[in-house]
């Protein structure tokens, strides 16, 4: 069974949803249901497959998004051409977690992924929250403004991330051994350093089919 995030996009262009739906299933850790067009289907599709995150157009035949996103108890991210403040307040006031402009690249909708991934990943440590924790959550959600944790970084954490070299992407595995650590400490520190927007992860498909995770220093 996959841990990945599920993604349900609704927009009525059947093109861009599909070439949207390719920009997820690009993004480790995220896998693109099938896409719809109406709000109608959207709420079918929410009931009957609940997706951990929807991908919301506010131009819908039927309706407006935004209409929808105000019925809606999942985490939702529009993408839309609608640029106007009346509808970028309403998005954001009705709980959008982001507002993507139309039209976007494979690489911006990425980064929107991967900061929500980051968001979830901070949401889901155990135990009650400090105010700090819920500030970088939120700034988590936020592409290219996650910001270092001030804690100091443990022994075996600053060798994690001095083990990375920029420019080149490592397994978990690949980072144990380099560390000398076992693979499950080098995912849960790794893990940790994505939180902190330190580390990127990217997606690779091995000979066998099956992704693999693949951790580097983040570009800056």
């Amino acid at each position: 069974m996959t841990d990945d995030f599920r993604v349900l996009i609704v927009d009525d262009d059947f093109h861009v949803a599909k070439l949207h739906s390719a920009y997820v299933d690009s993004v480790a850790g995220f896998m693109a249901l099938s896409p719809v067009g109406t709000v109608s289907l959207a709420l079918q599709a929410i009931h009957s497959l609940r997706p951990d995150l929807v991908l919301l157009d506010v131009y819908l035949p039927d309706a407006s998004g935004l209409d929808l996103l105000q019925q809606l108890d999942v985490d939702t991210i529009m993408l839309s051409a609608a640029s106007d403040e009346t509808s970028l307040r309403i998005a954001f006031r009705r709980g959008a977690l982001g507002y993507l402009l139309k039209p976007f690249t494979s690489e911006s909708l990425s980064q929107q992924l991967r900061s929500y991934a980051r968001y979830r990943r901070i949401l889901g440590q155990p135990g009650a929250f400090d105010q700090e924790s819920v500030e970088r959550a939120k700034r988590a959600l936020i592409p290219g403004d996650v910001t270092s944790s001030t804690k100091p970084r443990s022994a075996t954490e600053a060798a994690v991330l001095e083990s990375l070299v920029a420019g080149e992407q490592y397994s978990a595995a690949e980072v144990a051994a380099r560390v000398g650590v076992s693979r499950a400490t080098a995912q849960r520190y790794l893990s940790s350093l994505a939180d902190d927007g330190a580390v990127d992860i990217a997606l690779r498909y091995g000979s066998t089919g099956r992704p693999e995770h693949r951790y580097g220093l983040l570009a800056r």
